[in-house]
C-alpha cells in the first residue's frame, strides 16, 4: 500500500478515473481545474509528489505525460464494483473487486466502471442477473435512458423517464412495478448505462 494522505489520494482517483473515462490522461490545467487547485504549478507540484511516491510516473515533454501504474505492462481496464453499501460513493476503494482488461473507449460514451446486475428487472432489456452493466458517470439522464440510481440506501438499475413533476424509474420485466420518485425524494443518478457483457457465454 502506498503512503499517500487523503488529498493525494483523491488527485489520484480522479486522474485514473479521467484517464479511463476518455482514454488519455488529464493536463495539468484539467487537474487544476477540476480539483480546485489555484495555479497550474499547483497541480505541479502535488503531480511531482505522487511520483516520488511511486503512484505515478511523469514522462518529461509531454502535456499529457501522467502514466499510471501498469499502463506500461497494459494493464488498464474496467473495475467491477460489487456491492454498494449505504451512503458510500458507488466507487469507494471498498467496492471495487476486480479489474477487467477491456478498453473504456469500446463504449459510448466510454465507460468508467462495471456494475454486476442483481435482479431480473431489467430482463427484457437483455440485462440479466448476473451480467456486468458498462456505466458511464453522469449526474443527469436523458428520457429513456437506463441509468444507475440511487434511491436512499439502495442502488438500482432502471429506464429512465420523468412525467409531470416526477420521475419513473421503469423495469424491463411485467413482473416489477415502477418505482415513482416524486420531488423532495432522495434520488441520485450515478450513471447511465452503455453496454453489457456476460462472461462465460
Amino acid at each position: 500500500m502506498l503512503s499517500l494522505t487523503d488529498r493525494q489520494r483523491q488527485i489520484l482517483d480522479w486522474i485514473r478515473q479521467e484517464t479511463e473515462r476518455s482514454g488519455r490522461p488529464p493536463t495539468r490545467a484539467e487537474l487544476a481545474a477540476a480539483l480546485g487547485f489555484r495555479s497550474i504549478n499547483a497541480a505541479e507540484e502535488h503531480l511531482r509528489a505522487l511520483a516520488r511516491k511511486g503512484a505515478i510516473r511523469l514522462i518529461p515533454g509531454s502535456a499529457r505525460g501522467i502514466q499510471l501504474p501498469g499502463e506500461a505492462a497494459g494493464e488498464t481496464g474496467l473495475w467491477v464494483v460489487g456491492r454498494v453499501a449505504a451512503g458510500q460513493p458507488i466507487l469507494a476503494r471498498e467496492h471495487l473487486t476486480v479489474r477487467h482488461p477491456i478498453d473504456p473507449r469500446m463504449f459510448r460514451p466510454a465507460a468508467d466502471y462495471l456494475l454486476t446486475v442483481s435482479g431480473e428487472s431489467m430482463r427484457d432489456a437483455g440485462i440479466l442477473d448476473g451480467d456486468l452493466l458498462a456505466v458511464h458517470k453522469s449526474p443527469e439522464a436523458r428520457e429513456g435512458q437506463i441509468v444507475v440510481a440511487r434511491l436512499g440506501d439502495e442502488v438500482t438499475v432502471k429506464r429512465f423517464s420523468r412525467r409531470q413533476d416526477a420521475v419513473w424509474l421503469l423495469p424491463e420485466n411485467p413482473a416489477y412495478q415502477p418505482i415513482v420518485v416524486h420531488p423532495g425524494d432522495e434520488l441520485v443518478i450515478e450513471g447511465i448505462g452503455v453496454g453489457v457483457l456476460r462472461l462465460g457465454t
